[in-house]
Parts: C-alpha cells; structure tokens; sequence
C-alpha cells in the first residue's frame, strides 16, 4: 500500500502466521512505525524557539527558550544553552534547530481514526459545486476503477445540492451501489443499488436518526443522524476485514504523524474498530500515537439496551485505563445528542425557517439516566451538542447527574446562548471545539436557514473561554481537513482556511488568541483526558512528545506555517 503524501516511503503490511509485520523503504524520510532514531541517545536540541509558556487569554504572550534536552523519551532540560549542556554527557548528540519553533505535539481534541483512515480510500467530492460537478467527478471515478465493487464517496455538503437529494440522481451514472458520505458524517446519500444492498426498504426508521422516503414510502436515497450510526457505520465496518481496518489505522496515524500529532481523542469508538486497535496495538506495541477514546452510546428508547452499552464501556475501561494501558485507553462514553444546522437536524429552541423544530435524538429521560450510570462508574461524559436546545439540554444533564471535577464534555457547541457559554466555566466543563466548523466559506446557508439574528450567536468560543471553561481544540475528522495549522488559522482570524478568496469573517470577536489556541490544541486536549501530567507541554519530566515548526508567530501568517517534524517520546516518527 502506498500512503497519500509520502513521497519516499512505503509500507506493505503482511499477515503471516497471524502476524503483523511493517516493512520499510526509506529514501529520506523517517520510518512510519519502527523509526527507532536517537531513541537511545541524549540529544540537546538548540539555537531555536521552544515554547515554554503560553499566557492565557486574547493578548496573552509566549515565552520561549533557546536550547532542551531529550533523554530516554523525556525532557530532561529546558533553557539557554550553556545551562543545558552544562548537565549532559560527553557523548550528547547536538541539533542545530536554526530558530525553527518547537511546540508541543498536537493533540486532535475530538476525531475519528477508523472512520479517517476509511475515508481516505473514498472519492472526494470536497471540489464540487453542483450536482452536476458530483455526478461527473463520479462517473470519471467509476469509469476508472472498473473493479471494485462499491462506489464510495466523501464530503458531499448540503449547499451544494440545496435542493434536496434523491437516488435516482445517481442511478444513471453506474449500476453498483454508490454510498456519499456528507461531510459532516451525519447523512449519508445513495443510489437505488446501494439501498438495495441494506435492505432498506424493509427497515424502520432507527431510534434518533431517519430513512427518507418518497410520497408512496419508499427509502428515497438519504440516510441521516442516527440511521448513520445505526446502519451506515456498522455496513461500512463489517464491509471490510480485520485486516483492512487494521491498515486502514495504520494509514490514519501516519497522516497524523506528518500533520504534526502525537494525540487523539477518538470520539466514536465502537466494537469493530476497538477490536483493530487492540490487535494492532499487540502486534505493535510502539504506535506512535496515544489514543483516548470514548464509548459511542447508539440512541435507543430501551433503558435496558442503554444501559447494556454502558456497562461494555465500563467493562473495557476496567481494563484499559491510565494505569494499566496510558496509550490506548477507555475514558468515558460519547452520546451524539442532536445533528448539524446545514442538515436542519441540530436542536435548536426555535423552528428553523424551512421545516420548523426536529427533535434531538436522545430524549432528556433516556440521556439522563445514561449520564447518571456511566458519571457512577468513574467516566467521563462526552455530549455532541450543536444547537441551543441540545447545548442546554447536555449542560443539564451533566449539571443534574454527574459529578463535578471530572472534566465532562460539551462537543461542538456551536449555537450557544449566553448563559450557557458561562455555565460552561461554572461547572468546571471542557469546551471541545473544532475551529475548522466555523470556516465562514461552510456557513453560507446558516443566514437562510436560521436567520442572521442568530448567526450571531455561531461559535462564541471568547465567551467559553472568558467563562473558564477548560478549552479544547479539535477537527472532527474526517469530516473536516485536520491539518492543525489551519485549524488554528480559523480559531485565532475566524477567515476562511479552506477558501482563502472568501473574505467574510465570522463573528470576530469570539476569536481565540494565538497562545490560547496552541495550548487548547494541545495542553487543554491533554488535561481534558486527565494526561496533563505526561503530555501536553513542554516541561521537565514530561515525554518528549514535540513538533519543529518553520512558523512566523502571528495568527494571519499560520497558513503558511509548515510542520517539518514530529517526535514522539523522543524519536523522530516523521520528517
């Protein structure tokens, strides 16, 4: 297999006997999985910008320091140089950082790994326009890759299709079934071939999540909300191997890596892709990436069937948890409360100008007595809340059932009210935001769909973090680019990343600060997970997990910032 953006690197992965072997042919770069560079060795780092304090707040500045030195995965020393080298060996390596910045590694704050590496076998159809763009960039694709045997796809978005979407728009183009996975993951789109496949006109709506249909009751061609979760994810998993998946991982920490992480809070984490990261995990026990993960709880009207998948959440955190297995581990329980606003599935306190108020997925009763038993176990709590309604319907359920100190979550929340953005900080709750959400080039329909009034409203995170709530930054990937500059980019400028010729900028003044961002996307993902005692910052007596940065220090330049390498507990994985 050959990975996306490794120009000099090849890896082929073999199962022989029931095991996993990594093969490596470097021509310049650093090995994926066994790079076991200076791993051994003390090396004083020196002659750049090490970033040593982040002040906290819009203004707050960065102090940094000249020279560190790494020793056996961790820091040793941080300072100027003759103080570092006074306390090392003779036979210290020494690197020449050029004034290069040295950040700590990044930790992705909310993602997906299977889903990621999946989708990056997909058609991207992100350049697409129209439907008119969608069907032929589609047909090139079918008429190019005559073999395989499903047709899938990535990153359809509702404003291009604002009039609405059908399987029969894709009928014509090729007779094997064709998934489009939205780029939001909540909806998914296909042809009549591939509602065939499910069996879809035989199925009820799932709990939470909806089949559409035609004037006479037939699937129509979408999927969404909790029919994702329910049918759509569980087809795509089981569709593939073990084996697949397994590679499917590999090739997801690898783009992470070279992105310039070392951390992920995996924020869906079901049995099939467990299963994989387990197995992997054995059959690799130096992955260089940590993974944090939280239990996805499918919606059910069943307390019984709810509570049957707590229970498998706190079973497995009894086995894998910050001291028995630091870098793969269970943390808490993930509950997708409501959908996204360009769907109109969010729940929001008032109507939507076209269809009016849908429901959240999970009702307040069942929501309530999933938090109550799994915040009693020692868990965390993780609620995907978009919409007014959903954010204070979340911060109530944790407020009302679950213990303080614990660093519950609120994801997203991107339409929240002024008194919820407060209660954020009361309550000593983790604001997980993913800045890439707010790129003003995706909100072109927000206006139409929910008035300008309460655009207003999109993204205050100034309030969350103005409030005290602990910050942490993400990029849900893969339904959004995950490259962390750019995430960056979009939470200190709130401009566009992804289309640098659309100029609007969304709401200012809830803008982050550049100190304030890097340490949410790395320091406050860590705390989030309680790991802020191993990662996160760069201080004595932490792993050696850090990024070299070529990087100007200031929000508007982040764009052309480029991570040139990442280390992980002291040995260089990329670059």
């Amino acid at each position: 297999m050959k990975y996306p953006g490794a120009k000099h690197e090849k890896i082929t992965l073999l199962y022989e006997f029931g095991v996993l072997a990594a093969l490596n042919s470097v021509g310049g770069s650093c090995s994926l999985i066994r790079n076991l560079e200076n791993m051994d060795k003390d090396i004083i780092f020196f002659n750049g910008r090490i970033l040593t304090q982040a002040g906290s707040g819009l203004h707050g500045e960065a102090v940094f320091a000249d020279s560190m030195l790494v020793k056996n995965g961790t820091i040793a020393a941080i300072g100027q140089f003759q103080q570092v080298l006074s306390g090392c060996s003779s036979d210290v390596q020494k690197r020449d950082l050029d004034q290069q910045t040295v950040l700590p590694s990044f930790i992705d704050g909310h993602m997906h790994l299977l889903l990621l590496g999946q989708s990056l076998r997909k058609l991207d159809l992100r350049p697409c326009k129209s439907l008119e763009d969608i069907r032929s960039t589609i047909k090139q694709y079918a008429v190019a890759n005559p073999r395989i045997p499903t047709i899938l796809c990535k990153n359809w978005m509702h404003s291009m299709t604002p009039n609405g979407v059908t399987a029969t728009m894709l009928d014509e183009i090729d007779p094997r079934p064709i998934f489009i996975d939205a780029s939001s993951q909540h909806s998914c789109w296909m042809n009549t071939a591939a509602l065939k496949v499910l069996g879809a006109e035989t199925m009820s709506d799932p709990p939470g999540g909806s089949i559409h249909r035609d004037a006479e009751g037939k699937p129509s061609g979408v999927m969404d909300e909790g029919a994702m979760m329910s049918v759509i994810w569980p087809f795509q998993a089981v569709s593939s191997s073990k084996e697949e998946r397994m590679q499917s991982i590999l090739q997801a920490i690898h783009e992470y890596n070279a992105a310039g992480y070392t951390g992920v809070i995996e924020m869906a984490m079901d049995e099939e892709a467990w299963d994989s990261l387990v197995t992997l995990r054995s059959m690799q026990t130096d992955l260089p990436i940590r993974i944090a993960a939280y239990w996805l709880i499918k919606p059910t009207a069943d307390h019984e069937a709810n509570s049957k998948q707590v229970q498998r959440a706190i079973e497995l955190s009894e086995q894998y948890n910050s001291s028995t297995s630091p870098d793969l581990r269970i943390v808490g329980i993930k509950v997708i409360c409501d959908g996204i606003i360009d769907a109109c599935t969010a729940f929001l306190s008032e109507p939507y100008a076209p269809i009016g108020s849908p429901p959240p997925i999970w009702e307040a009763e069942h929501l309530a007595s999933v938090v109550k038993e799994a915040d009693s176990a020692g868990l965390q709590i993780a609620l995907h809340a978009i919409g007014d309604g959903a954010i204070k319907m979340a911060i109530d359920a944790i407020e009302k059932h679950a213990s303080p100190g614990r660093r519950h979550r609120i994801e997203h929340i991107e339409l929240a009210s002024p008194e919820d953005a407060k209660r954020l900080g009361e309550l000593g709750l983790t604001a997980s935001i993913q800045p890439v959400h707010a790129d003003p080039s995706i909100l072109t329909e927000w206006p139409r769909l929910i008035g300008e009034e309460r655009c207003e409203r999109a993204f205050a995170y100034r309030e969350f973090a103005d409030a005290g709530a602990l910050m942490a930054i993400g990029t849900d990937s893969p339904t959004a680019p995950w490259a962390p500059m750019n995430n960056l980019y979009v939470a200190t400028t709130r401009k566009s990343s992804r289309n640098l010729e659309y100029t609007k900028v969304v709401n200012e003044h809830f803008r982050l600060g550049m100190c304030e961002s890097i340490v949410a996307a790395s320091g406050g993902a860590a705390r989030s997970v309680f790991a802020e005692e191993r990662t996160g910052s760069l201080e004595v007596g932490k792993l050696a997990d850090f990024v070299l940065v070529d990087m100007e220090w200031e929000a508007n330049a982040l764009l052309q910032a480029k991570v040139k390498e990442t280390w992980f507990e002291g040995r260089r994985v990329w670059g």
